[in-house]
């Protein structure tokens, strides 16, 4: 098209060079295409003008409607030419018009329901509706409702309620402001808990939406918010990665834990949801193990966790945890290898005994080692890896469960 007939440059969005289908003029009197300059704003890093860098937010976003005509005009007159007519847009949604809508769904239980469903039909539709109910307060009106959850009543029309209500703040995408506010707001009930619950009780759909959640709740909230994490917590979350209900999920637990493991005794909450023994099953899976992703946050769980002596006796209870380990270093990648030799390390500096460097021997973990030493590896990974062989070169050094080949990297 562009070959045959001139596009007058006005009618170019200047983020994207495209045909504007919405043209919205910003704060500093740049006419932009609203999804190009939503997208742009929405990325959370971006709250300037393209072109002329001054500072503009989505709330200044005012419809060009004498440009917008002139491009349908002009795309009328071109039909031959093959140019379709761009549509007249939808108004956006107007902050009054959700807080109404939240207003009469206090009224009865039907209220609600209908408002949910229309709730769900706004957020589809577009990102500038969802900041508009963001500053309507749905998050809040939505968190309630998860928060006043009765899960002990089986499946009845409330509990399909806080199912839905659940989804859609899931698919809200909320700002990090947001979160920390549904994280402390009392009348959210403890929306941790809730989700806890949620995740314990709820359908395989409504435990995946509160993993994901929970996710993104607990990277915003302060050190003394997770070292408080009830035990309850790191059960259901150790559960989610047992049940492996979805990949998704399984990869939000996981970042759960990676997070919130460092702080306080949440170590040890962990290893006592059976944190360790459930990941290295998951490690033994290969279709887990199939994306680089899954098998390097494990390790960095298992990493630590076995910096607790009650890691590492719970690792070294699992009688494949040291030969799955071992398997992983220089087959996953560098951060996986170097988390796997720092367990090794963790379990050979403060649980060596006769029985464990022989098993460790036998099992090829030396002979791995030593294999580090010579490879092309990150230099700490082979820091600890010379670390782990000379703690133990008088068990270990002139066995001839070592190959030749390796022996020679044996650090004197």
């Amino acid at each position: 098209m562009d070959d045959e007939i001139e596009i007058p440059p006005f009618f170019l969005c200047p983020i994207s060079l495209e045909i504007m289908k919405d043209p919205v003029i910003v704060s500093t009197g740049i006419t932009y295409d609203r999804d190009s300059i939503e997208k742009w704003l929405f990325s959370g890093k971006k709250n300037s003008c393209p072109v002329t860098k001054q500072d503009i937010s989505d709330a200044d976003l005012t419809p060009n409607h004498t440009l917008r005509r002139l491009i349908q005009s002009w795309c009328t007159l071109n039909a031959s030419y093959g140019v379709e007519r761009i549509p007249t847009p939808r108004p956006p949604i107007c902050k009054s018009e959700i807080e109404k809508l939240i207003k009469v769904s206090a009224s009865s239980h039907q209220n609600q329901v209908k408002c949910l469903k229309r709730l769900r039909q706004i957020v589809s539709e577009n990102a500038t509706n969802k900041r508009c109910l963001e500053a309507a307060g749905v998050p809040e009106f939505l968190a309630t409702i998860v928060s006043n959850n009765d899960l002990e009543n089986g499946f009845d029309s409330s509990r399909s309620m806080t199912d839905e209500a659940l989804s859609l703040l899931y698919h809200l995408e909320t700002s990090e402001t947001v979160l920390k506010n549904l994280l402390n707001n009392k009348k959210c009930n403890d929306i941790v808990n809730s989700l806890t619950k949620i995740m314990q009780r709820g359908i395989y759909e409504s435990r995946a939406y509160a993993t994901l959640l929970l996710k993104n709740i607990l990277e915003v909230a302060d050190p003394m918010q997770i070292m408080s994490l009830k035990p309850e917590v790191f059960i259901e979350v150790v559960q989610i990665l047992d049940d492996q209900i979805s990949h998704k999920a399984m990869k939000a637990a996981m970042h759960i834990l990676v997070n919130i493991c460092p702080w306080g005794r949440n170590r040890h909450k962990a290893v006592d949801a059976a944190a360790i023994s459930v990941i290295i099953e998951l490690l033994m899976d290969e279709s887990f193990s199939s994306e680089r992703r899954g098998p390097e946050m494990a390790l960095v769980v298992l990493d630590l966790l076995c910096q607790c002596a009650e890691g590492r006796a719970e690792f070294l209870n699992h009688g494949a945890a040291i030969a799955v380990v071992c398997k992983k270093i220089l087959r996953v990648s560098q951060t996986a290898s170097d988390r796997a030799v720092r367990v090794l390390l963790s379990v050979g500096k403060f649980c060596a005994t006769p029985n464990l460097l022989n098993e460790m021997l036998q099992l090829g973990v030396v002979a791995k080692m030593c294999l580090v030493l010579q490879v092309s590896c990150g230099s700490k990974t082979k820091d600890k890896a010379k670390e782990l062989l000379k703690l133990h070169a008088r068990v270990w050094k002139d066995s001839p469960c070592i190959p030749r080949n390796m022996i020679i990297a044996y650090p004197s």
